[in-house]
């Protein structure tokens, strides 16, 4: 398995599984077969809802034998709730309580977004950046370095400028940026100012996120899995679409981050490990960039919040 490298030589499986969306019942039996076929990097995050159940099978897996706590990559996020700097730590220890380990690989601030409630409903539900900045926030992500509590930090679906905003003052600048990406969404100008500062990226949607809430949906909307463009490489090399899309950041030196509770799938997604694109086929993906969202941040928006769809992007 390819690998992403650190600036402490640790290395991150460039091919993990996601557990956004893994219902409760579902996701304990999944991770427990995605580490058994030879997944190392495990993906979860506090608001998902299913850490727990996650903890209890790495738990089982740890002590029985099957696998050291030392060959996993597990990363989890910060919710937005919990963006002072007091509450950062809090909340990781939280998590590692649900994860029964002792400390993270990665911990990601999960939105450039802070709120009073986990789910705001009124603007009055939301901080401006203003009152919580998020050089606060990131200095509670400092703090857990320093605890011991995450071998490293990093944030998720921050823009360049939000990037900028804490590398100022950081002691420790963020190394990793788990953002969406897929051919409609290529992001080369993130991309690129992620490589100039040796910010590693990671890609969430990979294969567009058909699973996701009805309500983060359009009825318009393009579709990854059936583009012809994808389809024709994929005939071509004897795989799957979605094994073409998953192998298409790894091409470009990007952590992917598939969903997936059923057995067939975690094998499928895996192999696209063994695939390689070539030059050509690149570049015909290179073409379908349209910057095209599926969780295009628009809950984030709503009436008197002082957050926009500019500011969360660029």
């Amino acid at each position: 398995m390819q690998t992403l490298t650190f600036a402490n030589h640790d290395q991150m499986p460039i091919l993990g599984l996601g557990t956004w969306k893994s219902k409760p019942g579902d996701v304990g039996d999944a991770v427990r077969e995605a580490i058994r076929i030879g997944y190392r990097h495990i993906d979860c995050a506090a608001i998902y809802g299913n850490e727990a159940e996650i903890g209890i099978v790495l738990e089982e897996l740890i002590r029985s034998g099957e696998i050291r706590r030392e060959e996993l990559w597990i990363t989890s996020k910060l919710w937005n709730s919990a963006h002072g700097k007091e509450q950062v730590p809090a909340a990781l220890k939280k998590t590692l309580a649900d994860l029964r380990l002792d400390y993270l690989d990665l911990y990601l601030v999960h939105w450039p977004v802070a709120t009073r409630a986990l789910f705001p409903v009124t603007g009055g539900d939301f901080f401006s950046l203003e009152e919580v900045p998020l050089s606060e926030t990131w200095a509670g992500m400092e703090a857990c370095v320093a605890q011991g509590l995450t071998r490293h930090i990093g944030v998720s679906n921050f823009n360049i400028q939000n990037l900028a905003t804490i590398s100022r003052d950081a002691s420790i600048l963020p190394e990793m940026n788990q953002v969406e990406l897929h051919p409609f969404l290529a992001q080369e100008q993130l991309v690129a100012h992620c490589r100039q500062h040796n910010i590693q990226l990671t890609a969430y949607s990979p294969l567009g996120s058909g699973d996701r809430p009805a309500t983060m949906k359009k009825s318009d909307e393009l579709s990854l899995l059936e583009n012809e463009t994808v389809n024709a490489i994929a005939r071509a090399h004897g795989y799957s679409p979605a094994q073409v899309l998953l192998r298409w950041p790894v091409e470009r030196g990007i952590a992917v981050i598939p969903k997936s509770v059923n057995p067939t799938r975690l094998r499928e997604n895996l192999a696209a490990a063994e695939l390689t694109l070539t030059a050509e086929d690149m570049s015909e993906l290179a073409k379908l960039d349209v910057n095209f969202r599926y969780v295009n941040g628009e809950f984030w928006t709503g009436e008197g919040s002082p957050y926009t769809l500019d500011g969360l992007w660029g």
